[in-house]
């Protein structure tokens, strides 16, 4: 099963994301948890969520990138959820061995990403491939759409459908 991890403080706004959780939706055995939906309120059900990562094979962590990071909600969906004890620690074995990925849109393109002393756009997925990595999952590697605030919507169309595809691969390599 692929669960994606869904945070988009403002998802009326993305064209893209709503896009690519369309099309993800049309394979069987992807459950999707819209984090700002769910949790308006910050009140993270743990164990609700931790029930959801028990039934995944793949891990999606999807989003925006908002100020070369993540939503406030999924940073704190990741220090809830993946606690001490259960996702890594002592005994913190629930996710060891499943896959992850980190799916990513951008308002810009590459140029935004050539700031500071460690430029490119993978150094900023670093965080949560250490996280990743750190509870025993396997990252594979990301699916961004960059250049979102200016695509029209064949170009985006296109880019999730190529979203989908990658999913259905995975599936496929994985379960046949």
């Amino acid at each position: 099963m692929i669960l994606i991890i869904y945070a988009h403080p403002y998802p009326q706004h993305s064209h893209a994301n709503k896009k690519m959780l369309e099309q993800a939706s049309l394979l069987p055995d992807v459950e999707v948890r819209s984090l700002y939906e769910l949790y308006p309120d910050f009140n993270i059900d743990i164990a609700a969520e931790q029930q959801a990562l028990n039934r995944a094979d793949l891990v999606i962590w999807q989003h925006p990138m908002q100020w070369y990071s993540m939503p406030p909600l999924m940073k704190l969906w990741i220090d809830k959820v993946l606690a001490h004890g259960w996702a890594y620690g002592h005994g913190g074995t629930a996710l060891r061995g499943k896959q992850v990925m980190w799916a990513v849109t951008t308002g810009g393109g590459d140029h935004h990403f050539d700031l500071g002393d460690h430029p490119g756009f993978d150094v900023l997925g670093q965080p949560l491939q250490a996280t990743a990595l750190y509870c025993g999952m396997n990252w594979i590697p990301h699916f961004t759409i960059h250049f979102t605030f200016v695509c029209d919507e064949n170009t985006l169309e296109v880019q999730a459908e190529m979203y989908k595809q990658r999913l259905l691969d995975w599936q496929e390599a994985n379960h046949g």
